[in-house]
């Protein structure tokens, strides 16, 4: 995501990703870092197997263990082939029927605040979202948006996104604080918002020269830490571990240097100088099929980040971008989002080699930190591309 171009361009757009749906998508390109760099931006999230897995994961910690929920083929074949009725090209119908069948309270875990939903239709599965956007809620305002899950490479899914409010007969209120009630004709919903106001970085897991920006929670049921390192200018990933990570690693032959989660696909590096993990990889066919496993880039703490933090990291990376963000780094109209996504997406756990060997090299280096950026002008930051037939776009 490099070149020179317009930094607020509507396509193509340098360090920013296009959101008018209040979701990312992203594509793998050539580049930089062996045969991948990352280009990347978002859209609706795909609903995906190990949904069971990941909302055991994402249970809260008081949770006494039970035995794992059983998933079957049967169950599958008789959910794609049931008759149903809907009206899938209204958007308000499609609202109301997912809102007659939450529960009275739910909990949205990741940390850009979506709550993501999907249902079998006429043989297509639907996946979608009801976001409350740390920029919008408090006016009454929610999005809500929907796509056929169709195969990756069918790309004439169009998303339908609509903002929701009081013009909508949908009223958004604020009981307590990350506690939103969200109503429309006699079904009321409340939406408690992941409060991760506690959660900061262990001793000794910042370097001097780094700032914590906010934690992380992503939809895959994995925790992080944003981190600004200010003197490199660059962002990381940093795995928290405060508590337990729902995920199995292994390491390749070359290192035990290098982590990969197997169910994730996340991978790591153990820092040569702190005791941490710093995210390096997610596996790029998780990046094109725009699951769950893509990494933490469209989940920012949003809900957590103090005053101007995550802006001035932003300006100190693209002072051009002055007067044209605001705190979260969108631009005024939410339309378009800086993106931080310095992972490199991997092909092969081979690919991971290169960061390695340059870790190895550059240890006791000012640049260090580098090693763990995919390499490009940015430092870090990724810009988006099209994908799928704009599905990104409204």
């Amino acid at each position: 995501m490099t070149g020179a171009r317009n930094e607020f361009e509507h396509a193509g757009n340098d360090g920013f990703e296009h959101k008018p749906d209040k979701e990312f998508g992203h594509s793998i390109a050539p580049g930089a870092r062996g045969e991948t760099m990352s280009i990347m931006y978002r859209n609706l999230k795909n609903l995906v197997t190990a949904i069971v897995a990941i909302a055991a994961a994402a249970a809260p910690a008081a949770a006494q263990p039970a035995e794992p929920a059983l998933q079957t083929n049967q169950s599958y074949v008789e959910e794609v082939t049931r008759p149903t009725t809907l009206d899938v090209d209204d958007p308000m119908a499609v609202f109301g029927f997912v809102m007659a069948r939450l529960p009275e309270r739910v909990k949205i875990y990741p940390t850009e605040n979506y709550y993501y939903f999907g249902f079998m239709h006429d043989g297509i599965r639907y996946a979608g979202n009801i976001r409350l956007d740390a920029s919008n809620r408090d006016h009454g305002k929610a999005d809500f948006a929907y796509f056929q899950d169709t195969a990756q490479w069918y790309d004439n899914s169009d998303v339908k996104h609509l903002v929701l409010d009081s013009s909508r007969g949908v009223t958004v209120e604020k009981v307590e604080p990350l506690v939103y009630r969200v109503s429309y004709q006699d079904k009321s919903v409340t939406f408690a918002l992941n409060d991760l106001s506690g959660v900061k970085p262990p001793a000794g897991a910042l370097g001097p020269d780094e700032k914590f920006i906010g934690p992380i929670f992503d939809e895959a049921a994995i925790r992080f830490f944003l981190v600004f390192n200010r003197k490199l200018r660059i962002f990381h990933y940093v795995l928290d571990e405060t508590e337990p990570v729902a995920e199995r690693f292994f390491s390749p032959k070359k290192t035990d240097r290098i982590l990969v989660g197997k169910r994730t696909g996340f991978a790591f590096y153990r820092d040569h100088r702190l005791n941490r993990k710093i995210m390096i990889g997610a596996f790029e066919g998780n990046m094109r099929a725009n699951n769950y496993f893509d990494g933490p880039f469209d989940q920012l703490p949003d809900n957590f980040i103090e005053g101007e933090a995550l802006r001035e990291a932003i300006l100190s990376v693209r002072p051009q971008l002055k007067g044209q963000i605001d705190r979260f780094g969108s631009a005024p109209d939410g339309s378009i989002r800086f993106m931080i996504g310095p992972y490199l997406p991997y092909r092969e756990v081979t690919d991971l080699d290169p960061i390695h060997a340059c870790a190895v090299q550059k240890q006791k280096q000012p640049d260090y930190y580098r090693c763990f950026v995919t390499d490009d002008e940015s430092g870090g930051m990724v810009a988006p591309k099209p994908k799928r037939g704009r599905r990104g776009r409204a």
